[in-house]
């Protein structure tokens, strides 16, 4: 079965045109950061400019609590840790 591809609709041509004016943005990482729902001028500098409060508490995420016993075993143990992620 083939792959299908989906392709975003064009981002609100007022709004990338505000970024791109308000940020001085190439108007192709302005469509690109609308696209991403980052509207405003706040929100492209707070991604941009990141801060370790505004990061989600990380034991939000299921079995949080039962992936830390394990890697504290690994270090015990002078286990290779393998870090994947997105």
């Amino acid at each position: 079965m083939g792959k299908k591809w989906v392709v975003k609709a064009e981002p609100d041509n007022e709004l990338v045109q505000a970024l791109q004016n308000d940020l001085h943005l190439n108007p192709h990482i302005a469509k690109l950061l609308v696209q991403r729902n980052l509207k405003t001028k706040h929100q492209v500098e707070r991604f941009f400019n990141p801060s370790l409060t505004h990061l989600y508490d990380p034991f939000l995420m299921k079995d949080m609590d039962k992936a830390i016993v394990r890697i504290k075993k690994a270090i015990e143990r002078r286990e290779k840790i393998l870090i994947y992620g997105d």
